[in-house]
């Protein structure tokens, strides 16, 4: 945070000094959770369904927290407010009017924000200090803790916005002030809160619509919805995409080994990229991250040289483990019917690489609403259009309940109810094969995948021991 005195936050936010120098001053950052408290932080005690985060503010402060905003007084050092939260959006968007020097970039998308946030912060930060969120930090919380990294050395803050109704992201927009406003894509993800992609598209636009004359706005040509989303006058447009007339586009793109290598072709040139993140939908969200890098005033042989490099940095979003052999694909964070069908077909290309079989173990797709049963059954569908050997559905027999599979039909359906259930078939994965382990956030697969990741690995160490018992001579 840029340094403020314990008088200038107090006064802001109308609140109480406790144990506290008025005059002294601090730079701390803040932190939710008072096992992550340390020196250099602050705890913002918010109350919970579970907890209230008042009664954790001496244990912040004995980790090594320089102070506790607190709403009810404890004995430590801190400052008293009435409403927690709004103070912390207050003291953010104060501190955001002090930043006069960092530009703001934020992200919105039904899919991809998280690694496209990954991808900016990695090029960006060849270029200058750059903070991006934890994991996805995209809420009315989120933002503004963001925000609160930032300091007087920070010169790119990359930020990642989600919607639950329609005006949240507009809110944050108001408070962020970016000057880069970045769409990637309008998917089907939330249309049971929504009720419709038209109006999942009207939530998103407010992330350029918001957009004040001057700034610019990134667009992806993936859907109908988001190249025609509105701007104020005077703000910039750029479209990225696969389509011959967008600004910033991929040319020639080849999959080697589960990952794309494509020609970045912008205004300034054209220059070669080797992803090293698995998936062909890794380039839509690799040419976002282009063409906001490029409006940060790189050059495009910059930026294809960092994107080649760059790899996703948060969990559980196609991470890649080796355990002999096998290759398991985790990718548990979330899941949507776009996204989900992307993770198959990069499964299937690596399985027909390795010569391997295709296992997909995959839980529910939540927030789907009225398009639940087709959306899960079209993805059934295409598990064996595409060569999918191993269905195993988790928790759910939406995938195939109605699926009319034949006889002749190469797709073996497991139908586990539990995760041990599942666990057990992991005794058939043989060398060579591919797992994907995916479902929405709801179905905790982040589990399983640990818990199947265990056990192949217990498996190998043993067959190990057995090799070398049988190498000893007697």
């Amino acid at each position: 945070m840029i340094e403020l005195s314990f008088k200038e936050i107090a006064d802001l936010l109308g609140g109480t000094i406790i144990g506290l120098d008025p005059q002294a001053t601090t730079g701390a950052v803040p932190v939710l959770d008072s096992r992550k408290a340390g020196p250099g932080t602050f705890f913002v005690a918010l109350p919970g369904e579970r907890a209230d985060g008042n009664d954790f503010a001496a244990a912040a402060v004995a980790a090594g927290a320089e102070f506790a905003l607190m709403s009810v007084a404890q004995n430590v050092p801190g400052i008293v407010v009435k409403d927690v939260a709004l103070a912390l959006t207050t003291l953010a968007a104060h501190v955001r009017a002090l930043l006069t020097q960092c530009t703001f970039i934020a992200i919105t998308g039904s899919q991809g924000k998280t690694t496209t946030k990954d991808l900016v912060g990695q090029i960006l930060s060849i270029r200058g200090a750059t903070v991006v969120p934890e994991g996805s930090f995209n809420n009315d919380l989120g933002v503004p803790l963001t925000i609160l990294q930032c300091n007087s050395q920070t010169q790119y803050c990359v930020l990642e916005m989600g919607a639950r109704h329609i005006g949240d992201i507009a809110r944050l927009v108001k408070l962020a002030k970016p000057s880069i406003g970045v769409v990637l894509v309008v998917g089907s993800a939330h249309v049971g809160e929504f009720g419709s992609r038209a109006a999942i598209a009207a939530a998103k636009s407010e992330i350029v619509s918001e957009l004040e004359p001057g700034a610019t706005a990134i667009l992806g040509n993936y859907d109908p919805f988001t190249p025609e989303m509105k701007t104020k006058p005077g703000v910039k447009r750029v479209i990225f995409g696969q389509s011959a007339h967008a600004d910033v586009r991929a040319a020639d793109i080849e999959m080697r080994s589960g990952a794309a290598h494509f020609d970045l072709v912008a205004s300034g040139g054209r220059a070669s990229v080797g992803l090293k993140i698995l998936g062909e939908h890794q380039v839509a969200n690799a040419l976002a991250a282009s063409a906001i890098a490029l409006e940060a005033g790189m050059s495009i042989e910059q930026v294809a040289q960092a994107l080649s490099e760059a790899e996703i940095s948060s969990k559980w979003r196609m991470e890649i483990h080796r355990v002999g052999d096998c290759v398991i694909i985790n990718d548990s964070y979330n899941a949507n019917p776009e996204s989900v069908k992307a993770a198959l077909k990069t499964l299937v290309l690596l399985a027909q690489e390795s010569g391997g079989t295709a296992w997909a173990y995959l839980g529910k797709m939540h927030e789907l609403g009225e398009l639940e049963r087709e959306s899960h059954l079209e993805i059934g569908r295409l598990a064996s259009e595409l060569g999918v050997d191993h269905l195993v559905c988790v928790g759910t027999d939406l995938y195939f309940n109605g699926l009319g599979l034949s006889e002749s039909d190469s797709l073996s359906v497991h139908n586990v109810l539990t995760q041990e259930q599942a666990l057990e078939l992991s005794s058939h994965i043989e060398g060579g094969d591919v797992v994907l382990i995916k479902a929405s956030r709801a179905e905790h697969l982040d589990e399983l995948a640990e818990k199947l990741l265990a056990r192949l690995q217990q498996r190998e160490s043993e067959s190990e021991h057995e090799d070398e018992g049988e190498g000893v001579e007697q």
